[in-house]
């Protein structure tokens, strides 16, 4: 029978350590438990015959699994896991179970080799852990924390709502940037088709009609319509935006990019209050489910800091952190940083002083979700108009440069 090592604190609260054998890792924190001790970290296998499968199923798991997991995919699986954790299952039957349900793909394949590495002894945690493309540091760290306190359907139940509701703030913010992308696409293609394809023959029958005498914006007007249809110059418009879109995804390669470009986000009209309730939701939205599942509040912040997904954020956190190392609390470094209003500080203010920040922190996020519904719409209203103002004027001056020389030509022949 397989021997686990284990660390644990005793009903004093002191820490002690030893071995236990068992068939799993499951019965192995079971056991712990039932001697009066209350698990720090997920038990680990130790020698035998399972830790030589374990180190067989790492090989093979570096040879066939290495693509990323979609997170509705993930999501999925995390909330159907639970199920089956809630129903009693041991969770090497749930993930053969899991397995044999899920698609071929990297997520079958994920989920076949966690479930050999947990039968050669490793934990739910440890086997996720090999994973990183699949099983981010939030999952695995919260299942770790599920895994230590014996709650681990619980934990991925609430996993599985913190990725359901982070998508669905992430879609929407997706949808309101695909409407104006897809119009002014269209209408930018359709001015093209006129200055290459309509333009130059008007071109050169003004010129004739009226010996070359145009007005000024009809000239400035022809002579775009020639730098785009004889020189090139479509080539340089269709090439601008994905050149710009590549330099900022290589800008955001770096540390100090990503902190420039997310600075200048925060600070752009029309956008910044969008990327700051986005970005505030999203961190206190996962450092709130964190320490709700058990994570150390450190290894919390340090997980948050990594999936903020803003550098300005990041950076914020990682200031809070070593704060909180020094000794100090939550609230009064990150008012020091000046990266977030009044009102959230004071909530987690009230929420350390009441011993329930992690739930202050998911109400924060709630609220700022509904910000941002508001925002969004708001901006979608004020968008069309804009962009009919906008188009309507470039097709006006485009008109009015053809109209002008002919009504110079009606007026003379009057």
């Amino acid at each position: 029978m397989p021997v686990f090592q284990y660390e644990a604190l005793d009903s004093t609260g002191q820490e002690v350590k030893g071995q236990v054998e068992a068939l799993s890792g499951d019965e192995a924190l079971s056991k712990i438990r039932n001697m009066g001790y209350f698990p720090t970290k997920p038990p680990k296998a130790k020698g035998g015959m399972r830790e030589r499968k374990a180190k067989a199923s790492k090989s093979r798991s570096r040879r066939g699994a290495g693509g990323k997991v979609k997170v509705k995919q993930l999501t999925q699986f995390a909330r159907q896991l639970s199920t089956l954790q809630d129903a009693g299952l041991p969770i090497l039957r749930s993930l053969r179970i899991l397995e044999e349900q899920q698609k071929s793909g990297t997520l079958k394949r994920v989920v076949g080799y966690v479930a050999d590495d947990i039968e050669g002894g490793a934990t739910l945690s440890e086997a996720m852990g090999k994973f990183p493309r699949a099983f981010n540091k939030l999952f695995v760290n919260m299942v770790a924390a599920g895994e230590v306190g014996g709650v681990l359907d619980v934990i991925l139940s609430r996993l599985a709502d913190f990725m359901e509701k982070a998508q669905k703030l992430k879609a929407k913010i997706k949808g309101a940037t695909v409407y104006p992308v897809v119009v002014m696409g269209a209408a930018g293609l359709i001015v093209l088709g006129l200055m290459i394809g309509v333009i130059p023959k008007f071109s050169t029958v003004l010129k004739e009609m009226t010996g070359g005498e145009l007005p000024g914006l009809t000239v400035i007007i022809m002579n775009v319509s020639d730098w785009i249809a004889f020189k090139w110059g479509w080539a340089i418009l269709l090439a601008t935006p994905m050149l710009i879109i590549f330099t900022l995804r290589f800008i955001r390669r770096f540390a100090l990019g990503s902190f420039i470009l997310d600075s200048v986000n925060l600070k752009m009209p029309i956008i910044k209050n969008i990327v700051y309730k986005t970005s505030v939701s999203r961190w206190t939205r996962t450092l709130g489910t964190l320490i709700s599942a058990g994570v150390p509040i450190l290894e919390a912040i340090n997980i948050t800091a990594e999936t903020a997904g803003n550098e300005v954020y990041a950076r914020m956190l990682r200031k809070v952190q070593n704060a909180i190392r020094q000794g100090d609390t939550f609230a009064n470094p990150l008012r020091k940083s000046k990266t977030t209003d009044g009102l959230v500080v004071n909530m987690i203010d009230v929420g350390e002083e009441t011993g329930e920040m992690d739930k202050m922190l998911i109400k924060i996020a709630g609220n700022f979700d509904d910000d941002v519904d508001v925002l969004v719409g708001s901006l979608m209203s004020l968008l069309e108009p804009v962009m009919i103002i906008v188009l309507g004027s470039v097709v006006g001056v485009i008109v009015l440069a053809i109209f002008l020389p002919m009504i110079k030509i009606i007026t003379s022949l009057m």
